[in-house]
């Protein structure tokens, strides 16, 4: 999507003035003429190109994607468009001139192959957050209150700390892990973890993160046990009492980071918006933040909520427009 298009905010002016109750004198010619001046100066500022952002549909993805477009089209004046797509597509988007940048670029595990695939077509702007963790997750509490009348935890429906442990569990989890999108590197990783720690008659189950946190809610609510793809930063940490399984075998790898990747040329290109995206970058706490408004908000406008992100972090804000405006 573009945000916003002169047209869109003519409409604006438009409805605005047959809102404007009795008490207001301004005339169908006046609110005409403002609509024009500002369909003229909106144009103007709209002439040029607008950047291409690629994302995944998932929920740091869409936070950070948000995040930049708004600061792009509300305080830098460049117009934006948002891509959506798989993760191997977000890669070969941006590798190929098909989207200018992405902002979520999981290393050095998670997208190790797509960054084997791509990495020298791309420029590497550097991490935009530090301290990311995939792997598989689990229930860490049971149902309903998390702890007893007597302040002690109570009993999680599936009670093991190790991905080897899941073997002995087969039976009660239907022999189902509950994954995400099929091209996700969380997805390749948890293949080979099956075939690591020999979980013979497991089935890795595909979806979309919103299938996968569904299955999540429900599992919990119904106290039944469940194991899903999982990873930090998310707002289901925020929402419910969760635990990364024990990995001794390393397929998930340490700690992480995400990246800003950008096509060459960029700061030729867009020198103001190339600077801004350089400098973006944030911590899980102020991340998560935005995740959870877009949660409690269905996803229904997470641009609307970056924007309300964005009015609440001045001074950051303001960091990373420093040398771009």
């Amino acid at each position: 999507m573009i945000i916003p298009t002169s047209v869109d905010l003519l409409a604006r002016v438009q409805c605005r003035w047959l809102h404007r109750g009795p008490h207001r004198q301004t005339t169908p010619i006046a609110a005409l003429a403002i609509g024009l001046a500002l369909l003229l100066g909106v144009s103007s500022a709209n002439s040029a190109p607008p950047l291409r952002i690629a994302y995944v549909d998932w929920s740091s993805s869409v936070a950070s994607s948000h995040v930049v477009c708004a600061l792009l089209n509300e305080r830098l004046e460049q117009p934006c468009e948002l891509i959506e797509t798989t993760a191997d597509e977000m890669w070969r988007k941006v590798a190929e001139n098909e989207a200018d940048v992405m902002l979520s670029a999981w290393l050095p595990d998670t997208h190790a192959d797509y960054y084997a695939q791509y990495g020298e077509q791309l420029d590497d702007l550097g991490p935009n957050l530090v301290g990311t963790r995939t792997g598989l997750v689990i229930p860490a509490t049971g149902v309903g209150r998390q702890t007893d009348q007597r302040g002690a935890h109570t009993q999680p429906s599936l009670d093991i700390q190790s991905i080897a442990q899941l073997s002995e569990h087969r039976q009660a989890l239907a022999s189902r892990i509950i994954g995400i999108d099929p091209e996700a590197g969380i997805m390749t990783a948890t293949e080979q973890a099956l075939r690591e720690y020999e979980l013979n008659g497991f089935r890795l189950i595909p979806g979309a993160e919103s299938t996968m946190t569904a299955s999540l809610a429900d599992a919990i609510t119904r106290n039944r046990p469940i194991v899903v793809t999982g990873w930090v930063p998310h707002w289901m940490f925020g929402r419910w009492s969760l635990r990364f399984l024990d990995d001794p075998k390393g397929i998930y790898g340490g700690s992480g980071k995400i990246h800003s990747m950008a096509r060459p040329g960029l700061a030729e290109d867009f020198p103001a918006a190339a600077i801004l995206i350089d400098r973006f970058a944030w911590d899980a706490d102020s991340m998560e933040q935005l995740l959870l408004w877009i949660h409690q908000d269905r996803g229904h406008d997470p641009y609307a909520q970056a924007l309300r992100w964005i009015r609440t972090h001045p001074s950051q804000v303001n960091a990373w427009l420093t040398e771009a405006q």
